[in-house]
């Protein structure tokens, strides 16, 4: 069963050295470690597989950034260096950014009850719910978070089914289960809560779409699609396209603290709310605030979806890791580890070394 619990890092987030460029524009670029090439080519087999019968499924993208440096990317034949690829869930994280802009504005408190018109009802128990809970995934309400066509599952009804029209109204009207901040539930009907809080917030999808590209993407050069549903919110569970490089940049802005090139474009505190252990899954995987918990201490933090979609965030390293591929769910573990073995390659960041 999962368990709750409030771990904050021990591993400082590292600043931008001061001689290396922002990448808002273009990468600065330094080697990789030499052991790297031999990793990649197990990766990226001969031909470079089109299909996912490969040990790993079909790589698409990989790109490594260390010390603010791109220092390694590989692509498969139907992938490119700026070619938009889908975030699946890896949207997730980005949604928690978003939440972060609207904090910063004074506009939402998360420790307020969530504000969804279906939960105002005093007597509703859902109406205890917070922002803070949605974050967490622990607002106690029921979703089924399953992607096999043919078995029960909130998640594809939302996105494909008789919910896909608005989500958030469909999942709205799901009922409490237990108590908040009681039950661990990672739930894609949670995030697109989220999102249409902010979307309330901000306005239609025109104006979304105009405020999140002045706000986030337009500052640290991250042309993005979004797609939203018919009611105007976007589907920030899992529908983001932009290239790997680009999805480097966001988790490189997770590794400075929410800054970009002396400017702060996150609240104080928010990536590291974003990468404390709150829960740990029943597969022992932990969970902060909408981002992933990786590794024995706890450290690690990432965004993660579908087909093993990766933006693995190691502050002793100084290291971003983008993944992008089409893996069967069986194959995941497999690729996980050799992101980890691709992960130890790197060395200490030099203020993190014995």
């Amino acid at each position: 069963m999962p368990v709750l619990q409030s771990v904050p890092p021990t591993v400082a987030l590292p600043t931008q050295p001061p001689d290396v460029a922002w990448p808002t524009i273009a990468w600065p670029e330094a080697e990789a470690p030499p052991e790297l090439a031999e990793l990649l080519d197990a990766a990226f087999v001969d031909e470079p597989n089109t299909d996912e019968s490969g040990p790993l499924g079909q790589s698409l993208a990989v790109v490594a950034v260390q010390s603010g440096h791109l220092v390694a990317e590989r692509y498969g034949p139907t992938a490119s260096v700026d070619e938009p690829l889908i975030s699946w869930s890896m949207a997730k994280s980005i949604t928690q950014a978003l939440v972060g802009l609207v904090v910063a504005d004074g506009a939402l408190d998360i420790n307020d009850p969530a504000p969804i018109a279906q939960w105002t009802d005093g007597a509703d128990p859902r109406n205890v719910i917070t922002v803070d809970h949605l974050l967490r995934m622990v607002p106690g309400t029921e979703f089924i978070e399953a992607y096999i066509e043919g078995e029960s599952s909130h998640c594809l009804e939302m996105l494909f089914g008789a919910g896909a029209a608005d989500m958030a109204g469909y999942v709205a009207e799901l009922p409490a289960l237990a108590p908040p901040n009681t039950v661990f539930n990672y739930s894609s009907g949670t995030t697109n809560l989220l999102t249409r809080i902010v979307g309330d917030i901000v306005g239609d999808s025109e104006d979304f779409d105009a405020w999140m590209q002045r706000r986030l993407l337009n500052p640290i050069g991250m042309p993005a699609r979004l797609t939203f549903d018919d009611r105007g919110t976007w589907i920030g569970s899992s529908f983001l396209h932009t290239s790997a490089r680009d999805f480097a940049k966001f988790g490189l802005l997770y590794l400075r603290d929410g800054m970009w090139d002396g400017e702060r474009l996150l609240p104080e505190g928010w990536v590291d709310y974003a990468r404390t252990l709150q829960a740990t899954d029943d597969d022992g995987v932990g969970y902060g605030a909408h981002w992933w918990i990786w590794g024995p201490d706890n450290n690690v933090f990432y965004a993660a979806g579908y087909e093993t979609q990766r933006i693995i965030v190691d502050p002793a390293r100084d290291l971003v890791l983008v993944r992008l591929g089409k893996t069967a769910t069986d194959k995941a573990d497999a690729v996980d580890a050799w992101l980890e073995q691709v992960r130890l390659t790197f060395p200490l960041a030099p203020t993190r070394r014995p």
